[in-house]
């Protein structure tokens, strides 16, 4: 059996972007913790909550901009257990949803580290929703489907079966589609998917920067070309889009990102 080391690795939620959507939860470990691991897109406002003598360390990833590899990630988690009580891995979002927090999480155990999950919100429910857009409703959406639209480098995922999902939910929530957006539009349309189907494209949900984009689904890659869309960006699908409520804007928050990708 592995021998236990000594901290607790929590893997933690920012949320989508805006400080004031971190749980209560988070915050506290966050200010008590000996060493803080972050992602990209993590504003400085949260990294600030963290005290004085925490070490730091960033390991985020983007598109054309990988800074560490996820195996140097998983190690450097273990060796802070080892001299830190509480060591937080701070991860955009839900760390369980599209964030390899499955990964780490396992790694952990294996190394006989002890690693606890602390949920966020994740941006493919905040986003539409700091722009009144609910992702289910009575009336049109009784389900809804979380999909990533950037698949693995090394293609160990199974591909997203795009046609199958056409028809199979009311509404499609789509993390990091912009760069296969031609391609997850054919393919929904020739899956049988109404080109007429309403979608929306938003674009730093919750921070200051937001904007989006609402059309039907043939003309979504023109538009999101025209007006020269990029990540982070959550793109929806579906006629629940069309029951967005004007009064439930929520003002993005201000804040400052450490690295910039720009």
């Amino acid at each position: 059996m592995t021998k236990k080391v000594l901290g607790t690795v929590y893997l933690v939620g920012a949320g989508p972007g805006d400080p004031d959507l971190l749980t209560v939860k988070a915050t506290r470990l966050i200010s008590q913790c000996g060493a803080l691991v972050y992602d990209s897109l993590v504003p400085l406002e949260i990294l600030e909550l963290a005290p004085k003598s925490a070490e730091l360390r960033f390991v985020g990833k983007r598109r054309g901009h990988h800074s560490v590899p996820q195996v140097k990630t998983n190690k450097l988690l273990v060796e802070l257990a080892k001299r830190y009580e509480v060591v937080v891995r701070l991860k955009g979002g839900d760390p369980f949803v599209f964030g390899r927090g499955g990964e780490e999480a396992a790694y952990m155990q294996r190394n006989g580290v002890d690693v606890k999950v602390v949920p966020g919100i994740t941006a493919g429910i905040a986003a539409p929703a700091y722009l009144g857009i609910p992702v289910t409703h009575r009336f049109a959406g009784s389900s809804v489907t979380f999909v990533t639209g950037h698949e693995g480098v090394d293609q160990q995922r199974p591909e997203v079966d795009w046609r199958g999902l056409a028809t199979s939910s009311s509404c499609l929530v789509i993390y990091m589609g912009i760069h296969n957006l031609e391609y997850i539009v054919q393919e929904l349309i020739l899956g049988g998917m109404d080109p007429a189907t309403p979608s929306i494209v938003i674009q730093q949900g919750t921070v200051v920067g937001q904007r989006y984009i609402k059309t039907p689904i043939f003309s979504l890659l023109k538009n999101v070309a025209d007006k020269k869309f990029v990540s982070p960006s959550i793109v929806m699908i579906g006629s629940v889009v069309d029951y967005q409520v004007d009064s439930c804007f929520s003002e993005p928050a201000k804040v400052t990102m450490p690295i910039s990708f720009d």
